[in-house]
């Protein structure tokens, strides 16, 4: 009996597993497999912000503009020293914003970008989000509860 109750146990795991892993696999939307991040700004100041952040901490990159495309802004940085460039996008939502890591690829490289969360298990994608977070977003953050007491 204890058997039996296991098996179904099991079963109804794998299952489940397999349900999450399929609609993972689809992603909906059109950034489906970036990382978010919701910032306590509007998007006007967040985009200063990171203009700041990225002529403070040479982050800049002359390969891409940064742009508006319908609903989103997006942001290119570069890490010099890895020959990275990494894709971010704002889009404001209430009187928050939301930042979101959407891909990385090479500097040499012709398309190949990678998705933030490209990969299923999580620690594949952690380096390159932990290294996103370090070197870009703490600084935002930084920058922004340091704006927020002078707005009050």
């Amino acid at each position: 009996m204890k058997r039996k109750y296991s098996l179904i146990i099991i079963g109804f795991l794998a299952f489940a597993f397999l349900f999450y892993y399929i609609g993972w696999s689809f992603s909906p939307g059109s950034y489906g497999k970036a990382e978010t991040y919701e910032l306590n700004t509007d998007e006007k100041t967040l985009i200063e912000i990171i203009n700041a952040v990225k002529s403070e901490n040479n982050l800049k990159t002359n390969s891409f503009a940064d742009h508006k495309n319908g609903h989103w802004y997006s942001i290119y940085f570069e890490y010099k020293d890895k020959n990275l460039i990494i894709h971010a996008l704002t889009r404001p939502k209430n009187k928050t914003t939301t930042l979101l890591f959407s891909s990385y690829k090479n500097k040499t490289d012709l398309g190949n970008w990678t998705d933030a969360n490209e990969y299923f298990w999580w620690w594949k994608n952690s380096k390159a989000k932990k290294e996103f977070e370090t070197r870009i977003l703490n600084k935002i953050e930084g920058k922004i509860k340091k704006r927020k007491p002078n707005n009050v």
